[in-house]
């Protein structure tokens, strides 16, 4: 036993001898010895993390290479799309556009009171920590959950879906928003308290007039997310496209789910392009 620590004690020495940069002599004589490089120790972690991941995953490189090629062939089958399904279509797009909007229109109005709460300028520590920690707890519920959650509530349908996006937005919101609070220049807010306001007046009248462009540009973005995430929402029942696109692949006719897909993304293509030019006309 003792012969093999001392192989260890050896080996780990050889190893620190090696990954140690060699030491600098100085013009004066003085030795300088440089830091061991921390990718040393980053690299080992990752690379080990890596293969552990695959071994619980059960990636399979040689499955890739054999079957990957499959995924060409169902895109092809997609080509061309079968435009005479458009009519189908029309009324479930129509109806994703809309969950997103509304949802995205609630949970943004909802979040300004929350974000303020969660902020510096909630003198109560208990109240501000309470709030930050229970928005944090609920960021981790992914959308489909929320939607879950709500199908059993209201039942299935477009309502379950916009009150999912909604809350999905709502809690996304009031983490991006009070980051942008406690940033804002407080010099106007306590100037504003100083005159005998009320710190929710002085809220209202000092820091949120920096950050209205801001607050429209962050709800434009979450709308952006929404839109994709309405998409898929139909898979578990709320309502939109998602449903008419489940109920095409589950049967196989690509050239409707080409269609489907053609749509949602020029949809998408289109609102991400009038809302990063609102955005830069707000920023």
């Amino acid at each position: 036993m003792a012969a093999f620590i001392a192989m260890i004690k050896g080996i780990i020495s050889s190893m620190l001898k090696w990954i140690t940069p060699p030491p600098l002599v100085l013009s004066n004589g003085k030795v300088v010895r440089p830091a061991i490089s921390a990718m040393w120790i980053i690299v080992p972690i990752i690379s080990f993390l890596t293969l552990w991941s695959i071994s619980m995953t059960r990636f399979r490189l040689d499955m890739l290479i054999r079957r990957g090629g499959q995924f060409f062939v169902i895109v092809s089958r997609m080509i061309p799309p079968n435009y005479a399904y458009f009519d189908n279509i029309i009324t479930p797009m129509i109806s994703t556009i809309l969950m997103s909007l509304v949802g995205t229109i609630i949970g943004a109005g909802l979040a300004l009171p929350f974000a303020y709460a969660s902020s510096e300028l909630n003198q109560s520590k208990i109240g501000k920590f309470a709030v930050r920690g229970f928005f944090s707890i609920a960021r981790t519920l992914p959308v489909l959950v929320l939607a879950v959650i709500a199908m059993i509530i209201f039942g299935a349908g477009a309502f379950a879906g916009t009150f999912a996006i909604a809350i999905f937005t709502f809690t996304i919101m009031v983490k991006m928003f009070f980051e942008l609070i406690d940033t804002a220049d407080m010099g106007p807010f306590e100037a504003i308290l100083s005159s005998g306001a009320s710190r929710i007046q002085a809220f209202w009248t000092s820091i949120m007039p920096q950050l209205w462009g801001q607050y429209y540009s962050l709800t434009l973005y979450n709308l952006e997310m929404n839109i994709r995430n309405a998409a898929i929402l139909g898979y578990v029942g709320a309502g939109g496209i998602g449903i008419v696109l489940a109920e095409r692949l589950a049967w196989r006719v690509y050239p409707d789910v080409g269609l489907i897909l053609l749509v949602l993304m020029i949809t998408v293509l289109v609102i991400e392009s009038i809302s990063r030019e609102i955005r830069r006309r707000l920023l």
